[in-house]
This record gives structure tokens, sequence and C-alpha cells, in this order.
């Protein structure tokens, strides 16, 4: 058991605009102070007793230069090495909207260096795996949302194709022993790096988003993405099972700054009510003559049970912002921090039996307590006797029963294999004295009936009968010599086919070869030119139905001044120049390959050329080494190290062009969700400015007395539908056409020419 206090850092959130005072102090080692300076308000009177100065303490504050990889380095990384060890980890960022905490926890989805603590955590999850051959390692991933105080599952397959309301919420189950368990929570196996980022990416996906006056992609929910580990040695019963918590919390809000109201005003109330129930976890637990914890106030504090106060090793990233207008905010998530490094947690190694692998080895320490039996005993324990035991129980039974003393005792010691076999011993002598009483019984009664002739003929008859027998075994062994003769002289032509083959397909061989090797080439080669291509459309292609002549002009154009394009544009370029850098590497892998072929093939030849020289001399010194040969093995071996670490860097390639991929298709999806908005906004003016014309309305105009005069034209002019902006859609606009020229014929038929 590890008790352990919940680890603590800041991270201050980059900005440009003006900021208040504050200050990062170094005074001890493995400690940080970040310090904020408010000067006070003349506003308030001459009299005035605010505080000035707050100085918060943390194990360690990252100014607004942190990098992503400081951040995993040493906040990230010691959780994922305890998590391995077999501890539960738990990492959580607090803080205000708009702080950062989704860009530390899941990362930017613009570069590569932007990735966060999950995907960095798993990328060194497996590469730990790898380097780890003593234990076998198995992981599932589950992502957990709760929205409105409703838990749904992030991974499920239905969340594109059906309503959030239409979904199944996770229920939250608790066992005899307080265990919580959570209902409709899928576990999905992860058996790589590339399905582990692909359930990130669909549950990112899946999560609930919405722009507010604070954040323009701010998350409406708290989200738990959970790594589940099972670790077990080869042999042993002894399974290590641990879990990793990495949660992203929804920001606090201040409804009277913000002024947000509707569907997002019911969002913020949620939000502000788990965190209270967060803080008052949080503050139950840190005073120590507290009996009762409520837990069970919301789903968020009933899931974190462990993480809190529990079986669990967390840590937490305060996320501040240091702008002016926030910086009471600021304070208010650094005091936060200090009541949780109140808490301490007792962390237990996870350790269990498997039951299958107990008994294998319960099997093993028998076996092994039969062969330490067998050492003392000077007998050799197994489950049957042996072939001399037998013997030599059989004679002392034979002894037994023709000796005529009753009074003698037959003892074969405590072995009860001895016993058992004794007894079956004994048991065939009486089944066998029994026949041979049936069969003198059965031959008197013979011999009463039949005379002396009656057995002669008998005999004779048995004879010929024997004779019989003997002349058709002789007629089947000389068939079967025969037979014994062909199939050897076929043995005989088909080697001699194989030695005439194998010297004519030796030359054939390397010409196959090298066309294989040539047709994997083109094959790479076409792969890789049917991925770009398949790209470059991608970036003018929507996944819904086909745009309109229209709609693709204004999408080019729409295109052109998105903030997304550059971003784009560059993870093209160096996407394109990873293709560049895979290809070349896959070229190295090849020509490796064939040249460790060939000089396995001149080995072969050297072998065969030595063998030859050595049937020729009629001798072979086998003590004696090539030295053609040694210098051939030494190549091989250096190609095949060449050949390793070449392709160690195409796999390292492939992972970094999958996230680049992740990150250009989100960046694609943005722009698209972005032009949907935006087309039907201009799509929404566009109508309310055509019916204006088709009805002949002009905006009211403001009289000298402050009334609306409406203004209309006295005749028509021009065709009434000459001034309408159509939509592009043919079916559409042959609709509108056709309903204005209606409208015309209306007023022309009925002689009116203004509205009434």
């Amino acid at each position: 058991m590890v008790k352990q206090s919940i680890q603590i850092f800041a991270r201050v959130k980059p900005t440009s605009e003006s900021t208040s005072v504050y200050a990062v102090e170094d005074k001890e080692q493995g400690c940080n102070h970040l310090e904020f300076v408010v000067p006070k308000d003349l506003a308030h009177g001459f009299i005035n007793n605010k505080r000035e100065r707050y100085k918060f303490r943390f194990q360690k504050v990252f100014d607004q230069e942190a990098k992503q990889e400081e951040i995993f380095e040493a906040i990230a990384k010691p959780v994922a090495d305890n998590v391995l060890a077999g501890y539960n980890g738990t990492i959580f960022a607090y803080g205000q909207t708009g702080s950062g905490k989704t860009f530390t926890i899941t990362g930017g989805p613009e570069r590569y260096s932007d990735r966060g603590i999950i995907p960095r955590t798993l990328s060194y999850l497996f590469q730990c795996f790898k380097q780890d051959n003593s234990m076998v390692y198995t992981m599932h991933i589950s992502y957990l949302e709760i929205y409105n105080e409703m838990g749904y599952d992030l991974l499920d397959p239905r969340h594109m194709a059906s309503r959030l309301e239409d979904l199944p919420r996770v229920l939250i189950m608790e066992d005899t022993d307080q265990h919580i368990h959570l209902k409709n929570l899928s576990l999905e196996p992860s058996a790589n790096e590339e399905q582990a980022l692909d359930l990130l990416f669909q549950g990112d996906t899946n999560r609930v988003t919405a722009e507010t006056p604070m954040n323009q992609a701010s998350t409406r929910s708290h989200c738990i993405f959970t790594i589940h580990l099972c670790a077990k040695e080869p042999g042993s019963a002894t399974v290590r099972r641990s879990k990793l918590h990495l949660v992203d919390l929804a920001g606090s809000e201040r409804v009277s700054k913000t002024g947000v109201d509707g569907h997002i005003l019911t969002e913020v109330k949620y939000i502000n009510r788990s965190l209270h129930y967060l803080e008052q976890v949080i503050i139950s637990l840190s005073e120590k003559n507290r009996s009762h914890i409520p837990y069970r106030n919301s789903m968020l504090t009933s899931v974190l049970r462990d993480s809190l106060g529990g079986n669990c090793m967390t840590t937490m990233i305060a996320l501040v912002s240091v702008d002016k207008r926030n910086i009471d905010e600021s304070i208010s998530t650094c005091r936060f921090a200090q009541r949780v490094a109140l808490i301490k947690n007792e962390a237990v190694l996870n350790e269990e039996l498997d039951p299958t692998l107990l008994i294998n080895n319960l099997r093993k320490e028998v076996q092994c307590l039969k062969m330490q039996l067998g050492m003392v005993t000077g007998q050799q324990i197994t489950d049957q006797l042996s072939q001399q035991d037998m013997q030599r129980l059989e004679e002392q039974v034979k002894i037994f029963l023709e000796n005529p003393d009753s009074e003698e005792i037959f003892d074969v010691g405590m072995d009860m294999r001895k016993i058992h076999y004794c007894f079956s011993l004994l048991k065939a002598k009486v089944l066998e004295m029994s026949s041979m009483q049936v069969k003198v019984d059965t031959g008197k009664l013979h011999s009463s009936v039949g005379g002396p002739d009656e057995h002669e003929s008998r005999n004779t008859a048995e004879l010929e009968k024997l004779r019989g027998l003997l002349s058709q075994r002789d007629d089947e062994i000389s068939v079967l010599v025969d037979l014994l003769k062909k199939e050897k002289r076929k043995t005989q032509q088909v080697a001699a086919q194989l030695t005439s083959f194998l010297n004519a397909n030796a030359a054939s061989q390397l010409s196959k070869q090298s066309s294989a090797l040539t047709q994997s080439e083109e094959n790479v080669d076409s792969e890789v030119t049917k991925e770009r291509t398949q790209e470059q459309w991608s970036m003018y292609s929507r996944s819904g139905p086909e745009l309109s002549i229209g709609q693709q002009e204004a999408f080019e154009i729409f295109q052109k001044d998105h903030e997304s394009r550059l971003i784009i544009e560059d993870n093209k370029a160096i996407l394109k120049q990873r293709f560049g850098e895979a290809k070349a590497l896959g070229e190295q892998v090849n020509q490796a390959r064939s040249k460790i072929n060939e000089l396995k093939k001149q080995l072969e030849m050297r072998r065969m050329q030595i063998a030859a020289q050595g049937m020729m001399r009629d001798e072979v010194n086998s003590e004696e080494l090539d030295p053609v040969e040694e210098s051939l093995r030494s190549q091989i071996q250096e190609e095949k190290k060449n050949y390793i670490a070449t392709f160690e860097r195409l796999k390292g390639m492939k992972t970094e062009i999958e996230h680049i991929q992740l990150l250009l298709k989100r960046s694609k999806i943005k722009l698209q969700k972005d032009f949907e908005d935006w087309w039907t906004k201009r799509v929404t003016s566009l109508q309310v400015t055509s019916l204006s014309i088709l009805l002949n309305i002009e905006p009211p105009v403001k009289g000298d007395q402050g009334q609306s005069i409406h203004l209309r034209p006295l005749t028509p002019s021009g065709p009434p539908y000459s001034s309408i902006p159509l939509t592009g859609d043919p079916e559409t606009d042959a609709n509108i056409l056709a309903f204005i020229q209606a409208r015309q014929n209306l007023l022309n038929r009925t002689g009116m020419t203004r509205l009434k």
C-alpha cells in the first residue's frame, strides 16, 4: 500500500491581451509558487482592506512558453509508469471555460507537436509493451461523457445516426463491496496504437460542443477516457489489473459575466452544479473528522470515487488565465487546487490469481513433490508401475499361491499401485482356474459321447484346414514382395527426377524473385499515388449530397479566406514529404531484403561447392573454417541489422503519417461545417430579400413624427422576377419563377398594381 497526496500542477494559458501581474517563483527544490498581484481599485474608496497579493504552492508551474512534451514528461509519464507497475492512476484538468483544459488533455487538431496527454500516453504505453518482453499486456479503452448529469458512451456506433436523447444512458451500479460498475458503457480492445487513436478520434467527434462568449468551441460535458491494462507474466498465476482515468472537466462559467441564455444557460447550470458537488467532496475529504463523503450527489463524483481518497494515484492540472477579466476565476481555481492537495490516497497493487494458471501450477508442484519423494525413497514415483516392478510382483504372487503354508503373510508395502496390481493378478488367476475347470468338464462330456474314430477324423479335418491356411499365407507373402520391389523402383526414379528438377529450377528461381521484387515496388508506388489522389480529391468533396454549381463556386471562395486553409496546406505539405520519406524507406527495405536473399544464395552455393570438393577428395575437414563463408555470414548479419533499423524507422514514419492524416481530417470536417453554417445563413438572408421583392414591400421609413411609413411602387417596372436572386438549384429556381409568373398573371387579370 502506498499513501500519497494528490499531486497538483499549474499551467498558465498563453495570451496576447493585457494580463494581470503574476510571477512564478522557484524557491524550493521540487516546488514552485504562483503569485498574483491585484492592485486596489480607487473606486471602492480610500479605506479598502482587500488583499493585493495571492500566493499559491504547486509541485510545478508551467508558464506560457511550456510545450506539450514538457507537460507529458513531468505529469503524465510518472503516472503511466505507475499504471504499468499495477497501480491505478488519474489525471484531471480543472479550470474555467476557455483556459486550455481540452488542449492539454486531448491536444490541438492543427499540428503534430500539439498532441495532448492522451495520444502521447497511448504511444508511450505501446512502446513500453514492445520493450518489455517478460510480460504479456492487453489493453481495453472506454470513453464516458457526462452531459447534463446523464452518462453516454462516446464509442457507441449509433452516435452519428441517432439523437442524443435516443441513445442508451450509462447507469451507475454498485455491488456489495461498494465498487462502482457502469452499465451500457462499452469496453473496446486495442491491440496497437492505431486502433487506440481511432477510438479517441471517434469519441472526440461525438462530444457535445457549442460556441460561447468565452470560447468558440467550448466542450459542454465532462469526459473520462479510461485505459484498462492487464499484465501477466508467462507461466505465472498472478495477474495485474490497473486503470488510468484521463479526465477533461467542463469549464465553470459566471452567468453574470457571459450573459448566456436559453439552452446554453441550462448546460451552464448543470456544469456549475456538478463542479460544486466535486468541491463539496474535496472539502469533506480534507476534513479529518468528517464521517460522510457525499459521493452520490453527482455522477461525476460517483465515477471518480477511487480517484478521490481511494485506491488511486491522482494528479490534478490547474489551468489558469492571466487576463485581467479572468483574474478572479484564476484565483478561485488555485484555491481549489490547494484544497485538493490536502487529500491523501491509499494506492494498492492490483494483483489477483488466475484460476487456470493456479491449477497448472499446482499440478507442476505435485509432480515436483513426486520427484522429491522418489529421490528420498530411492524409487521413481510415477503414475504407473515399471515393467520390472510388475515382473517382481508377479513372481511374489506366484510364490505366495504355491506355498502350502496358510499362515504366510503377503507384504508389498504401502504403495497403493502395487496393492491394486496384486489384486488384479489374483483376479486373473481365479478367472483362469474357473475357465480351465469348464474345459475339463466339457472334455469329459465329449469323451463319454464319442469314440476314438471320431477323434481321428476330427484331427484329420483340422490338419487339412491348417494346410490350406499355410498355402494362402505363402501366396500373400509373394504378392507383397512383388509390390515392394515395384515401389522401390518407383522411388529410385522419383529421386532421379527430383535431382534434375532442382538443378533446372535453381536458375529460374532468381528471375522469379527479381520480378516479384519489381512488382512489389510498383505496387508500393501505385498505393502511394492512389492515396495522394484520394487525399487531394477529398479536399473539395463532401460526405453528404453533391454540391450544386453555385455552392461549389461559393465553397471555393469561402475556403480561400478561411483560417484553416493555411493549416490544411501545411499539413498536406508535411504529409507529402512524409510519403516521400516513407517511399524511400520502403525502397531501402526492399533493397536490403533482396541483398540478404542474394547473399543467402551465394552462401548456399559456397556450401555446395565445399561439399562437392570434399566428396571428390573422399574427406571432409569440418574443423577448418572457410573465409569466404565467414565473410558472407558477416555481410548477411550487417544487412539484417540495416534491414531491422530501416524497418523500425518505416514503422515510426507510418505512425506519424496516420496522426497527420487524422489532423487533416479534423481540419476538413471543421471547414465543411463552417461552410454549411455560412451557407445556411446566406440562403436565409436571400430568402428574406426575395420575399420582400416578391411582395413589392419596401422597408419602413420613419416619418417626422416618429410613425412608420411604408413606401410602395405605383407601377411595376420590368419583369417581376428580374431582381430575384436564385439559389442555383434548377428545381428550386423553376418553382420560384413559376410562382412569380402565376402571381403576375393574377395581378394583370384583376387589374391590381399595388398592395392594398
